[in-house]
């Protein structure tokens, strides 16, 4: 009597994972048998990272480096092409990269305000580039690592590039609002967006002077990587609950919009 077949070991793009949350979550996934494709900005701390996920115990053969700089679009591009080429099935995309807005508004070379463009523009794209491994497989999933500061946000429609009235704390918040917008929006895979809580990260001066280590952040993110965590399609999850999202993002015309508006901007840069 033979038995049943065991399931296929699913594959995870983790980005912004060379440190804090990120790495965090690479080390779970991999501590739990996922092949997790490991984004960095650059080769060399793609690397380094992959060593110490190693180091850590986990194991090489599961750790893919992939690399692209975020305030590039072109190198999102190049990225999604070359994860689509090799891994035609993706069970699970964690679009955790992030920076905190400078004090001084920062145009990328793309054009773009700084924090837009590598927490929400770059994810958008990347999601949107890998749509065909996203839905090789039921059952997929996207997790965007948010903030309960989307809720103090709003989008600045007719300058989404802040160049009339910024500060750092309205940009980065515009950047979450709309990461959790995009949550929303209809897709052949499942789109959560998670608050991981405040963490003892890069990020942390955005929020408080003191927060959770990044690994019990990386726990929150990781649970709902898991299928054996049922989603609710566009949700809003803070840490492990499902919370209320900020109104604006529960109308289906901003929605629209803003994956119209992302659309422009990204094909801008084409």
């Amino acid at each position: 009597m033979s038995s049943a077949a065991s399931p296929s070991p699913r594959t995870v793009l983790v980005t912004g994972a060379t440190s804090g949350i990120g790495w965090e979550t690479a080390r779970l996934l991999a501590e739990g048998g996922a092949t997790v494709l490991v984004h960095a900005p650059d080769q060399a701390s793609g690397e380094d990272a992959v060593a110490r996920l190693t180091a850590a115990g986990a194991d090489g053969k599961l750790l893919h480096p992939t690399v692209a700089d975020f305030s590039r679009l072109d190198e999102v591009r190049a990225m999604a092409a070359w994860v689509a080429d090799r891994f035609p099935v993706l069970d699970v995309l964690v679009n955790n990269a992030a920076v905190a807005a400078p004090e001084r508004r920062t145009l990328t070379a793309d054009g773009h305000e700084l924090a837009l463009q590598v927490n929400f523009l770059a994810a958008y794209l990347l999601t949107r580039e890998l749509s065909g491994p996203l839905s090789a497989r039921p059952g997929s999933r996207v997790i965007h690592v948010s903030s309960s500061m989307h809720r103090t946000a709003s989008i600045a429609w007719n300058d989404i590039n802040r160049a009339r009235r910024y500060s750092r704390v309205a940009a980065y918040a515009q950047s979450q609002l709309a990461l959790t917008i995009f949550a929303r929006s209809s897709a052949d895979w499942t789109s959560v967006s998670v608050h991981p809580g405040v963490c003892d990260t890069a990020l942390l001066p955005m929020y408080a002077h003191e927060g959770d280590s990044p690994a019990e952040g990386a726990a929150r993110v990781v649970r709902l990587c898991d299928p054996a965590t049922e989603l609710e399609p566009g949700a809003y999850y803070d840490r492990t609950a499902l919370s209320p999202v900020a109104p604006v993002a529960l109308e289906e015309r901003t929605v629209r919009r803003l994956c119209k508006l992302a659309g422009r901007l990204v094909d801008q840069a084409a």
